[in-house]
């Protein structure tokens, strides 16, 4: 009668699949650390997901999870790896084999993921072939270690014992080595250095005065400014790319006269302005708080465009992040005279944050951020909107997108409970590059009245407003709707941000006692 092979124990198996999956992520991210950090196999794999992601389940996400849609994103992912080694090393309790072809399946997923990406070159893919070596390489060795120790199972203190407890220990030691200096040598660069530079620069501009009486803060509005820590985020990088100013670079080429090379230096050594620009990101639901305001000091982008000199026929300029993102603006809109489109370097009188694009990014007025706010921006192509697409068009959304007139209940939050008498009903409204007219309240269905509007600063940004009503005890309902200076008062129909951006009036529910 045949001898059956024997079979490893489950926890030892799975832990020989666990540390063969680390060793593979480790192995991936220290050789991604001297090519392009873009090209560890978990981020590549992380960024093709969101690549992929369906609309509907990416607005979910930026509803639900905001500024954390990113870590929930890293943190799934680790969970299904830990699953996916689980299983492997469950699978391969008498035979290698089934390990190994898992190991080989994410490998080349992360290969395919890496090759995929518009933002990385071929040699980037050293470092998910590295990590499906390193990964089949330490799986393989810890399980033959194992079988040996099963087949000395009568003599526990064997000599395959201990080769399969050192083999593992060093495995592990090796991962964090492989890991821990991976990460060491991608946080090398000196981006707050950088950074720091820039913001002492950028000290010697005034930077603009918001006039009293701008915001109603008192009442519980948004500060006129928004705090840099505070600015909303939403964007499709999955880690921050972390760029020196030394080292960036800006090509603006295409249907232009002269291609140009600009260097940050370059860029310091124009005719800076700084603008106050409210921005606002399409996957703002109506009510959503992804809308906020900031000085931005930098080159206005029609000035910058024409040192290029643009050329006839052109009617999108299509800008690219360092990250391969990208976002297409329309070419009369970033050179309309009466718009502060930007190449932005700083914010609130500070170098921008790495997280809001750092060395420079776009700011362009009065259209909504996928369309024209590339953070980490290192090209600018003069083309047309039937030549090429950005980012986001093929995924549904709008090659046009102009900002629509919008308002925002602020105070009470909905179903407050409130004191009865006098309650303030405060929030925001926004028509950039209009302007707000006027914004009128409905409380429990009775009929509009016109709430105080506060100083306005520009057109291009938002207004604050309120409004005091002598309540009741009970529950009570409060609707806003905005008017823009051409007359246009928002729309009740509610629509989606796909693919254009949300509409529809705010309405809270809150109660009295």
């Amino acid at each position: 009668m045949e001898e059956r092979s024997p079979r490893l124990p489950v926890i030892i198996a799975v832990v020989i699949g666990i540390v063969g999956v680390a060793a593979a992520l480790a192995a991936g991210h220290l050789v991604a650390a001297f090519i392009d950090p873009a090209a560890s196999p978990f981020l590549a794999v992380g960024n093709s997901a969101i690549d992929l992601t369906p609309l509907p389940l990416k607005d979910f996400a930026v509803r639900t999870f905001g500024t954390y849609d990113k870590l929930v994103l890293l943190t799934g992912m680790g969970v299904f790896l830990l699953l996916v080694a689980a299983t492997a090393g469950g699978l391969s309790r008498r035979t290698a084999v089934p390990g190994t072809v898992l190991a080989v399946l994410l490998g080349a997923l992360a290969i395919a993921a890496v090759l995929a990406r518009p933002n990385l070159t071929p040699v980037a893919v050293l470092a998910p072939v590295t990590s499906l070596v390193a990964g089949v390489a330490v799986f393989r060795w810890l399980h033959a270690l194992a079988m040996r120790d099963q087949h000395n199972a009568v003599q526990p203190e064997s000599a395959g014992r201990r080769r399969f407890m050192l083999g593992s220990a060093a495995a592990v030691l090796g991962v964090a080595v492989a890991g821990g200096l991976g990460q060491w040598l991608t946080g090398r660069v000196d981006v707050q250095g950088s950074r720091s530079k820039v913001t002492a620069f950028l000290s010697r501009f005034t930077r603009t005065s918001v006039p009293d009486g701008a915001d109603f803060a008192v009442q519980g509005t948004e500060t006129f400014l928004t705090p840099n820590a505070k600015f909303y985020r939403v964007d499709t990088a999955l880690s921050v790319p972390q760029l020196r100013a030394e080292d960036w670079s800006l090509r603006v080429h295409g249907m232009v006269d002269r291609e140009l090379r600009l260097s940050f230096d370059d860029v310091k050594s124009m005719d800076l302005v700084t603008r106050t620009i409210t921005m606002t990101c399409v996957s703002n639901e109506v009510g959503d708080p992804y809308v906020s305001t900031a000085d931005f000091t930098g080159v206005l982008l029609r000035e910058l465009l024409a040192k290029a000199g643009v050329q006839q026929g052109v009617d999108q300029v299509l800008s690219s992040s360092v990250d391969g993102y990208s976002a297409g603006t329309p070419l009369a809109t970033v050179m309309d005279p009466g718009r502060n489109a930007m190449l932005a370097i700083g914010m609130n009188g500070e170098a921008l944050p790495p997280e809001h694009g750092f060395p420079a990014r776009l700011v362009v007025p009065g259209v909504y951020g996928y369309a024209s706010a590339t953070k980490w921006v290192t090209d600018i192509e003069l083309t047309t909107f039937a030549a090429k697409q950005q980012y986001w068009v093929p995924r549904g959304y709008s090659a046009r997108a102009p900002i629509k007139t919008e308002s925002r209940i602020d105070v009470p939050q909905g179903l407050q409970a409130l004191p009865s008498g006098k309650v303030v009903v405060a929030g925001i409204a926004w028509a950039q590059t209009k302007g707000i007219r006027k914004v009128e309240l409905q409380m429990d269905n009775g009929p509009w009245q016109e709430a105080d509007l506060a100083v306005t600063v520009n057109d291009e940004t938002w207004r604050m407003w309120r409004k005091s009503f002598d309540l009741k005890p009970g529950t009570h309902q409060v609707v806003c709707r905005a008017t823009d200076s051409t007359g246009y008062t928002q729309t009740q129909d509610r629509v989606s941000p796909i693919p254009d951006g949300a509409t529809g009036w705010h309405t809270i529910l809150f109660t009295t006692t």
